[in-house]
């Protein structure tokens, strides 16, 4: 027992409720500039993809031969490509694919990679050395590469884009939540757990996951932006979506064989891919400032 002065006493530390916390992060989010910059960016993006059926003038596999390859205009903002069809009607309507795409192979990859790391860390043994050699074997090639044979081995499509995708991210959150377990599972509130009986794994989702999870958040924002340029790589090259579907690598692929001639076409849709990218890279710093406040550099 801890004898402390006069009329002084300990008070048990409060924790803080799940909205509390919440209401804490979002505070420090909107706090920081390039977090906010990244916000309003991705706002505008997802805005304009969610409301695209208003926002477009044209439906985007609409032709007009008389149109073609038309410099920006009243009638045609970012120009027409080669088929006669609105650049800014097909880049809006591809942002939806491209950021659904996207986001969903991100979450396709934490669904399986978290579970993999919770198992890995807090088990250890043979278990977690045969799944770090299997995942050591996955990495061994660059992402890019080894998405482009996985989507090759599957076929063209978007479908098959978001599974390679995803394949290649697994390990990055499995190794990430991996080590968040490995310096956990020895704290006295673990050790408590496992000394009445407390099941493994209720001892992994109530008490390790909620304090591991902020690296694997902001990871996953992160990895939006790599999963997006990853998708514009397969569409670039014909392994992701197929014609007339338009997303921002298709329309990349397509307007690179006008750069000389229509350079807009390409321009517009690279523009977008930029953007989104840089939203999401600014979001994640700002996140990774909001949930761990110690390692701040917020400007």
């Amino acid at each position: 027992m801890v004898t402390l002065p006069a009329g002084r006493s300990i008070a048990p530390r409060r924790r803080l409720s799940l909205a509390r916390r919440l209401a804490l992060t979002i505070g420090r989010l909107v706090r920081h500039r390039f977090a906010l910059l990244g916000i309003v960016l991705l706002a505008l993006e997802i805005g304009a993809a969610l409301l695209a059926p208003w926002l477009a003038g044209y439906a985007p596999n609409a032709i007009d031969y008389r149109a073609m390859l038309q410099a920006p205009s009243f009638d045609h903002l970012l120009g027409t490509d080669d088929l006669g069809r609105d650049i800014l009607s097909r880049l809006i309507h591809g942002g939806r694919l491209s950021l659904t795409v996207s986001t969903l192979a991100v979450l396709m990859a934490v669904s399986v990679g978290v579970p993999l790391g919770l198992i890995a860390g807090y088990v250890g043994g043979a278990v977690d050395e045969v799944l770090m050699r299997v995942l050591d074997s996955i990495m061994a090639l660059p992402p890019l590469v080894l998405a482009l044979m996985i989507a090759a081995v599957l076929g063209p499509g978007l479908i098959n884009a978001m599974i390679a995708i995803a394949i290649v991210a697994v390990p990055v959150y499995t190794r990430l939540m991996r080590g968040q377990v490995l310096s956990l599972k020895h704290n006295d509130y673990i050790a408590a757990a496992q000394s009445v009986g407390v099941p493994a794994w209720l001892i992994l989702f109530r008490h390790v996951l909620p304090n591991a999870i902020n690296p694997v958040i902001v990871q996953a924002s992160l990895g939006i932006g790599f999963a997006i340029i990853t998708e514009s790589s397969l569409s670039f090259i014909g392994l992701g979506a197929q014609p007339p579907i338009s997303t921002w690598g298709s329309m990349v692929q397509v307007g690179f064989q006008f750069l000389e001639l229509a350079p807009w076409f390409v321009l517009a849709p690279a523009t977008a891919i930029f953007v989104a990218v840089l939203g999401f890279n600014m979001l994640g710093e700002g996140l990774r400032d909001a949930l761990d406040p110690t390692t701040s550099t917020r400007l």
